[in-house]
């Protein structure tokens, strides 16, 4: 039997709507513009207002994970290890599910010897006291030969609002990596996986979204994505 991670007390357990748009690196100048005075910066964030973030995303033997993204199979989830700016000091394991338009996201810390591990597609040994997400990561590993699939980089400008729990996250520079061996190396060769001058515009929130900010971030010919970052990065790193 699988591990059971779901716990409804904690906060991070609550699904939360998220949109993506496709847009010009001038209409995300634009919105950025407009929210700027609205909504306060993550304070996170380095002091030129950005953090860098890598994410290691794994699949299984069958690309199962991938295959459902592009079919748009409702209910799917994905696992992925994530560092900011670089940094091994704080590496997190997450799974993220999304379940009727809306996404949760599930994680725990993981230590740099573990994270190495399965880097090289190896299975760490979890220990009963483990976080359940880390036990199922490995049973999975074990069961349907999951493996670091692909790198999934980009530089992030995050504004927030604690009302209604809002996240408006401008994501430039979206670049992807083969080479899982070298994902908590300083550089990393990767490619672009969008056109020139395209980027993303991710918009998250718990039950409401205030009317104000609605109105803000409303621009002419923002294209909406179905597809996840991961997706598009493996299907244009392949």
């Amino acid at each position: 039997m699988e591990p059971s991670i779901f716990d409804p007390s904690k906060k991070e357990n609550q699904y939360r709507h998220e949109f993506k748009y496709l847009c010009s690196l001038g209409q995300l100048k634009i919105i950025q513009g407009r929210i700027a005075g609205l909504i306060p910066l993550d304070p996170h964030v380095g002091k030129d207002g950005v953090y860098n973030i890598r994410s290691l995303y794994f699949d299984d033997f069958e690309d199962r994970y991938m295959m459902e993204n592009e079919a748009g199979t409702d209910p799917r989830e994905k696992f992925r290890i994530r560092i900011y700016n670089h940094s091994a000091d704080r590496i997190s394991l997450e799974l993220k599910k999304k379940v009727r338009g809306k996404t949760q996201k599930i994680s725990c810390r993981i230590t740099e010897e573990q994270c190495r591990t399965m880097m090289a597609g190896e299975i760490p040994e979890p220990g009963k006291d483990a976080p359940a997400v880390f036990q199922k990561l490995c049973l999975l590993m074990k069961t349907r030969l999951m493996r670091p699939k692909v790198i999934v980089e980009y530089d992030r400008t995050p504004y927030v609002y604690a009302l209604g729990n809002v996240r408006i996250t401008l994501d430039e520079n979206i670049r992807a990596s083969g080479r899982a061996d070298l994902f908590l190396d300083e550089n990393v060769p990767c490619r672009p996986i969008l056109p020139a001058g395209q980027h993303i515009l991710e918009v998250k929130y718990d039950e409401f979204l205030p009317d104000y900010i609605y109105r803000t971030i409303q621009m002419e010919n923002l294209r909406q994505t179905a597809f996840s970052k991961y997706y598009l990065c493996r299907k244009y790193n392949l």
